[in-house]
């Protein structure tokens, strides 16, 4: 299974994402590391386009070609992006799922933008002007929504969890 995460920065979803690989036994993959990491190894002034997603999908195809449950962490603000994940469970010829991870608090949400540190060394975070004015299109009705304004992070993971095991995605 690919699970596909997807929010806004500062929403909670690298907190969910991870926590739910870690509970799964998932692989997880993080397109912010990556394009870290493609952003340290060249020029920084280049535009490095769609070069971290591009990577993340290969990685996550290949992992989902050894059998493995994959964890998608990425913004996703396109469909581009959100078709191509979606692509590459078909290619995998595996079930994928769609998580939106929302903040419906706005002076929360600011909050966190605004006081959270980075946890890959040298990564610069949006400020909460770049948060709101980014291109963020709308998923339509396809994703589980997950609000981390209302519930923990430990809560959402075993929401998650039950949601999965009771549409029969994860073994009870």
């Amino acid at each position: 299974m690919l699970v596909i995460f997807g929010g806004l920065p500062g929403s909670g979803k690298t907190t969910i994402s991870r926590a739910l690989a870690s509970r799964l036994g998932a692989v997880y993959v993080r397109v912010d590391t990556i394009e870290h990491a493609i952003r340290t190894s060249v020029d920084p002034s280049n535009d490095i386009g769609p070069a971290g997603y591009v990577v993340a999908y290969g990685i996550a195809e290949d992992n989902l070609a050894l059998g493995r449950l994959v964890i998608a962490d990425s913004v996703n603000p396109l469909t581009i992006t959100r078709e191509t994940w979606l692509a590459v469970a078909a290619r995998s010829g595996v079930i994928a799922v769609e998580v939106e991870v929302t903040c419906s608090d706005k002076t929360e949400h600011r909050r966190r933008v605004e006081t959270r540190k980075t946890d890959v060394e040298g990564l610069v975070k949006p400020t909460w002007q770049e948060v709101v004015e980014r291109k963020y299109d709308d998923w339509g009705q396809r994703p589980i929504v997950v609000d981390t304004a209302a519930r923990d992070g430990p809560e959402i993971v075993e929401a998650l969890i039950t949601e999965l095991r009771t549409e029969r995605l994860l073994p009870i």
